[in-house]
């Protein structure tokens, strides 16, 4: 370590033994004055707790005991990290939202490559999936699983954006209705169109699948129309097939299906029609929070949002986000402008996404209020 400097004269200071506590004395010569100097190691320490919580590492392997480990890195667990904004244009984005509890999700977006953004909100309305686009520009193609609101909250935000229904999803959609061994032919013939499904990857097989399916549907249309009298009621046979097929009917009709497609013929090359790059992290997220079980919600939110953070394109270096992150003092601040509502009885806030003006909590400004 260099010798520090005089905050009087700034002349070079000297070693001057050491105090009583242990800790360097230094003295400058020219004026007189002395100081001892603490070093600050917040950011060492934020690069542990950030690998053990990133991690399949127990507290024990890093050399703690656990009341030691939780007493210095406390402090961390009132930092919240904030998605950069970067302003890139990414051609095709992958939405979607993991729950924590019954009234908090985390939306995220991401890039093949990185995540781009997200957003802590209480239930996946048009509104909160609203708030997450807009801190992002308008990509070409949005792929999502079919979360609630997302397409009005795409066609209010992204109005050139194209929707992609994740082929994965409808099919594991359909199997739900029909099971994995149906008993009927009606169902055996629906699953198997719904496994052609994910298949369809070029125009020829995209009017294959939609010929097959619209045969299906002819020949089997007065099959599904029987009904029964159940409790006093009339009700359909076979509901769970009509559901099925009132899906795939307006996953056709609104034309999210074969998205990707039409981005090949428009724009070439190859476009997705899976959720997959966000599926795998959502599997990548619920092995952390499973490994760090226990945790508060609020806990549990801010690791998820941690998580994200260090998979951004240039994540900061610890002693910049000690510098730059907000803390709870400053998200208390801004809930009390926005609100009187006060907070939950976890410590969290206590609407998700409504509360508090997002804007300037979510994305770093050089100024925040």
């Amino acid at each position: 370590m260099s010798n520090p400097r005089c905050d009087i004269c700034g002349s070079v200071m000297k070693g001057n033994g050491r105090t009583k506590a242990g800790a360097k004395r230094w003295r400058c010569k020219p004026c007189g004055s002395s100081k001892t100097m603490r070093i600050d190691n917040a950011a060492k320490l934020l690069r542990l707790f950030l690998s053990w919580l990133l991690s399949k590492r127990s507290i024990a392997e890093l050399g703690y005991s656990r009341s030691t480990f939780w007493r210095k890195c406390a402090r961390f667990w009132e930092l919240w990290p904030i998605a950069p904004s970067t302003g890139e244009v990414f051609d095709t984005v992958f939405l979607d939202g993991i729950w924590l509890s019954r009234d908090a999700a985390v939306l995220v977006a991401r890039s093949k490559g990185h995540v781009i953004a997200w957003h802590l909100a209480q239930r996946e309305c048009a509104s909160s999936w609203a708030a997450l686009m807009t801190r992002m520009p308008a990509p070409m193609l949005a792929v999502s699983d079919g979360s609630a609101g997302l397409a009005k909250a795409a066609r209010a935000v992204w109005p050139s954006t194209k929707i992609q229904r994740c082929v994965v999803h409808v099919s594991c959609q359909i199997k739900r209705c029909t099971t994995k061994n149906p008993k009927l032919e009606c169902g055996r013939e629906l699953l198997g169109i719904a496994n052609r499904l994910a298949r369809a990857k070029d125009e020829e097989a995209m009017r294959q699948w939609i010929v097959d399916y619209a045969q299906w549907c002819a020949d089997w249309s007065e099959f599904l129309k029987e009904s029964t009298v159940k409790d006093g009621r009339r009700v359909y046979t076979h509901e769970r097939l009509r559901r099925a097929r009132g899906s795939l009917n307006r996953l056709v009709k609104e034309g999210t299906l074969f998205t990707f497609i039409e981005m090949q013929k428009e724009h070439g090359g190859e476009w997705d029609s899976t959720n997959n790059p966000i599926e795998s992290m959502n599997a990548q997220l619920r092995e952390m929070l499973r490994l760090h079980r226990g945790l508060p919600l609020l806990h549990r939110v801010k690791a998820v949002m941690w998580w994200c953070y260090m998979h951004t394109e240039e994540p900061m270096s610890p002693a910049e986000i000690l510098c730059r992150m907000p803390r709870d003092e400053d998200v208390d601040g801004l809930f009390a402008i926005a609100s009187n509502e006060g907070r939950r009885s976890d410590g969290g806030p206590e609407r998700y996404g409504k509360a508090i003006a997002w804007n300037e909590f979510h994305m770093p400004t050089r100024y925040r209020q």
